[in-house]
């Protein structure tokens, strides 16, 4: 025996942004304000998956210089050496920091290219209707969510490092920039899952049921 799925709209109702309250709304055209929070009911985020993609599309294009142009410049002596993401991790992994090498290969690299893949694979689906693995998909949604407050850690430490290690004229430390694009892809893609709509994840298994119901 199958299961039906019904979505909030579907069923009439519209669940609030803020506060998860599904409530009942004024009506279709406007649905009003959520009793409980007074934060203001949309049915469905306005161009939500035009807005997404073009942030996506503009956080993939700064992926490429963020790890192939060098993050900092340290001048030791009158000499000064360019550090990408990935020399750094080559680095510590060659002077025996295999432990803060990994972090910083997950953090840096492994972590903005992952959002990338999850949003984009969640965009796809998305626009292809697809009503499979609903609740798999919305846990990787909140998963992207979650890890993109702490994504700005690796510019954090960059940053302190910079502000810390001024020696002149016996050594220093300058960011590359390298870090404006890493720092434009951290913040393109937390403002893109904030753009995109979890509920359209369920909207695709709500037509199919109506078309087959």
């Amino acid at each position: 025996m199958s299961r039906k799925l019904f979505s909030a709209a579907h069923a009439g109702l519209v669940c609030c942004e803020t506060c998860s309250l599904v409530a009942k709304p004024v009506n279709r055209q406007e649905p009003g304000h959520c009793p409980r929070c007074g934060s203001e009911l949309e049915w469905r985020r306005k161009a939500s998956i035009e807005t997404t993609w073009a942030l996506l599309v503009a956080a993939a294009v700064c992926f490429l210089p963020a790890n192939l142009l060098p993050v900092m410049e340290t001048t030791t002596m009158g000499s000064t050496e360019p550090d990408t993401i990935m020399g750094g991790v080559v680095l510590l992994y060659q002077t025996g920091s295999w432990p803060l090498a990994l972090i910083v290969l997950v953090a840096s690299f492994m972590v903005p290219l992952g959002k990338l893949i999850a949003l984009t694979y969640l965009l796809v689906s998305v626009q292809r209707g697809s009503s499979a693995s609903n609740q798999e998909r919305t846990r990787l949604y909140r998963m992207v969510e979650i890890i993109g407050r702490w994504s700005m850690l690796d510019v954090f430490v960059d940053t302190f490092t910079v502000a810390l290690v001024q020696l002149d004229p016996l050594m220093s430390i300058v960011p590359g920039p390298g870090v404006l694009f890493f720092a434009a892809v951290v913040v393109l893609t937390m403002i893109a899952a904030e753009t995109f709509d979890p509920r359209l994840i369920w909207d695709g298994g709500a037509r199919q049921e109506t078309r087959h119901g």
